[in-house]
């Protein structure tokens, strides 16, 4: 249930009432891209000109959603994204998501720049993923890898394609800043505060430069497979050269992602890239999507390319922000069941199914 006291029926109604419920600045944090937000648009028109050609009469007295993703049983092949500061959008902010999560049988994948703890993520969220950026302390990064190992993380999600943060003109334009009750606790005693507003710049990107090391390379993928035992994935490949490169230092999993259009305004839509990185993997790694998903047949379509699952980003944060734990509960019920309906549909009795379907609209489709 929302605050509104209504339950919304589908994914865009969730957005209209965050939207109306959300300040401006902080609606913009969530909602935009970089530069001209070419590439933000692009995840969603390529994931539209995907059709798939569903199967007939195929005898089906039951259909399932679930599985298994990133190693584990799911209740359906969908994580919940690693995104910053989720007490922006409610005061509950990471440990509603958490919950939330958990009580669908999802993948929770937590953000190092979370408005919480490590440990409590972890307590709330049934032992989730933790995400990692590229630290210029290299000591911190350790420090919170080991933390992750204490808590029972299933393993890290290592997001590679921010060496600088990408042009968000909407929170130039806002000078954005974070509330004083909304901040990185994992990070703390860095160089400059997320916290203080900034003349003609985020204060966020500000922070995000001090703290992030923009030389990183693949030694420090090796780096990091050599200090920990923990599954890794490796999120922010487009190109199928960079995925082998992941896979051959060890990632157990790649995410096909071009960080939801805030990165690289040029970059292409992850969908259009999925299927030559599927090729390019093989059966070495999992390969999930990241990008644009808003709907249960969106997951279907990244499937039927071969992708293991899909992560869901914004969404989630729109169920956040109207209803809190209840909200996001609805947003991972609304998903499961088009995906439950979408699969019955398409003639699959269950994820793993929907590889054998055809496609139509992208490359390397068959």
């Amino acid at each position: 249930m929302t605050r509104s006291g209504v339950a919304p029926e589908s994914l865009a109604a969730v957005r209209r009432l965050a939207e109306s419920l959300l300040p401006g600045d902080v609606w913009d944090f969530i909602e935009g891209g970089a530069d001209g937000e070419t590439a933000l648009a692009a995840n969603r028109a390529a994931l539209d000109r995907v059709r798939l050609l569903p199967r007939v009469l195929a005898g089906l007295s039951e259909v399932t959603t679930a599985g298994t993703l990133l190693g584990s049983a799911a209740g359906m092949p969908v994580a919940v994204a690693p995104m910053a500061y989720q007490r922006l959008a409610h005061p509950d902010g990471e440990s509603a998501v958490a919950r939330a999560a958990r009580d669908a049988g999802v993948p929770f994948v937590a953000a190092m720049l979370a408005s919480a703890t490590i440990e409590e993520m972890a307590e709330l969220g049934g032992a989730p993923w933790l995400q990692l950026y590229w630290l210029r302390d290299r000591g911190l990064l350790a420090e919170l890898v080991a933390r992750a190992e204490r808590a029972g993380y299933r393993g890290l999600f290592v997001t590679v394609d921010v060496p600088v943060l990408g042009n968000r003109l909407r929170d130039v334009r806002n000078r954005f800043t974070l509330p004083a009750d909304v901040g990185p606790v994992n990070l703390s005693g860095g160089p400059v505060a997320a916290h203080d507003r900034v003349d003609g710049d985020s204060a966020v990107a500000v922070h995000t430069s001090a703290m992030f090391a923009p030389d990183a390379g693949w030694q420090d993928l090796a780096w990091l497979r050599e200090r920990t035992a923990l599954p890794l994935a490796v999120k922010g490949v487009l190109d199928p050269r960079d995925a082998r490169h992941a896979v051959d230092r060890g990632a157990d999993a790649v995410v096909v992602s071009n960080h939801g259009g805030r990165q690289f305004d040029g970059a292409a839509a992850s969908v259009d890239a999925l299927p030559a990185v599927v090729e390019a993997v093989g059966d070495r790694a999992e390969v999930l999507l990241d990008g644009g998903v808003r709907s249960g047949t969106d997951v279907l379509r990244a499937l039927a390319l071969g992708a293991s699952g899909a992560l869901l980003g914004r969404p989630v944060l729109w169920g956040l922000a109207t209803g809190g734990e209840s909200g996001v509960a609805r947003v991972l019920e609304i998903v499961r069941a088009e995906l439950a309906r979408g699969l019955t549909l398409a003639g699959c009795a269950d994820p793993a199914a929907a590889a054998a379907l055809d496609v139509l609209g992208v490359g390397h489709a068959r």
